[in-house]
């Protein structure tokens, strides 16, 4: 009998977990922002220096650290470099360095020095919707922490970004940062 119980429970589970993924999918696209002004173009807010606050939320709200980051963004023939400093409130300081090609019309592809693989970005109106596998160090380990970023052109100085950081679909904290054209 406990074996039919657990075998029950198990297909409840699977079945729950498939249509919560399935939930997933049917969220927000960069094509709903289409129509949003100004119009964000890569190639146009990411070249010059740019000067950015935030801070990194776990998944019950609470801020765990918050950075400061200065980033040196140029383009050129047609690919884009996003040197990034951070400085974070415990003293650590972190360097990236993104770079970025159009792939098709509203399409962008990137790579870094500790992203896995390669990031996929989709511009539409004033958003951009940017998702990459980052390589986490934490406690000595590495994980791979899957992050879905939204950014937003407010105006022509002040671009909005909030991240969602999950593993293995689920979510485990947030960043929000505000990048300033300097």
């Amino acid at each position: 009998m406990k074996t039919r119980i657990t075998s029950a429970r198990r297909r409840v589970a699977l079945a729950l977990a498939a249509a919560l993924a399935l939930a997933g999918c049917a969220g927000i696209t960069p094509s709903d922002y289409r129509a949003e002004t100004p119009a964000l173009s890569l190639e146009r807010f990411f070249d010059g220096p740019l000067e950015g606050w935030g801070m990194f939320q776990d998944r019950s709200g609470k801020v765990l650290r918050r950075f400061h980051v200065t980033i040196d963004a140029r383009w050129e023939k047609g690919v884009g470099t996003l040197d990034e400093h951070f400085i974070w409130s415990d003293g650590e300081r972190q360097r990236r360095v993104w770079t970025l090609k159009r792939t098709a019309d509203g399409r962008y592809s990137g790579t870094a020095g500790d992203v896995v693989g390669e990031a996929q970005g989709e511009v539409s109106g004033n958003a951009l919707r940017w998702r990459y596998v980052l390589a986490l160090p934490v406690d000595g380990r590495v994980w791979h922490m899957e992050f879905d970023d939204w950014m937003f052109l407010i105006d022509d100085r002040v671009l909005l970004n909030r991240a969602t950081m999950s593993k293995l679909g689920v979510r485990l904290g947030e960043v929000t940062l505000s990048l300033h054209r300097r």
